[in-house]
């Protein structure tokens, strides 16, 4: 298979939102039930670091980072959103995604990358080992989906060129 890794820009919305729409209905990705609006996602995403992985004009999966606080001290931490298409899991997008979104993000000035992963989701959890990303802890009963409380694991990867 053959695919690019490029900027995310608001065309690609349509395709972004379906592949977050299968992470959704898997119960094991995000607290989130349904999918915002392209304003509201780009309003709470950094500008930077949004990536998709294309084959042609398909979508295979992409990622972004949030702001994990408004407070200054915080601004080279940022959240890990990565969603692949339910069709090409398991195909070596994800890595190459997120090994596109560390080097994007150093560039950045980022220096931890965390990500907030349902125990469940086996497959996300050793992707982001795979990309260098340690677990750093449990967060017990954090939230509630669809009425029931959820763990995540959190999960970090310290960048050993910024912020060293």
């Amino acid at each position: 298979m053959g695919y690019t890794i490029q900027a995310m820009t608001s065309e690609h919305w349509e395709q972004v939102r379906d592949i977050y729409l299968e992470g959704i209905k898997t119960g094991m990705a995000t607290f989130e039930t349904e999918a915002p609006s392209w304003y509201a996602w780009d309003q709470s995403h950094l500008r930077h670091c949004r990536l998709v992985a294309k084959d042609g004009e398909a979508v295979l999966g992409w990622v972004a980072l949030s702001p994990v606080s408004g407070r200054c001290v915080y601004a080279g931490v940022a959240e890990v959103s990565i969603y692949i298409g339910q069709r090409y899991r398991g195909r070596g997008v994800g890595a190459a995604l997120l090994h596109a979104l560390i080097k994007e993000s150093e560039d950045n000035g980022i220096w931890t990358l965390q990500s907030g992963i349902f125990p469940e989701n086996q497959s996300s959890l050793a992707l982001h080992r795979k990309c260098g990303f340690r677990e750093v802890g449990r967060r017990e009963r954090i939230g509630q989906l669809n009425g029931v409380w959820k763990d995540i694991i959190l999960m970090e990867r310290r960048s050993s060129v910024v912020g060293v």
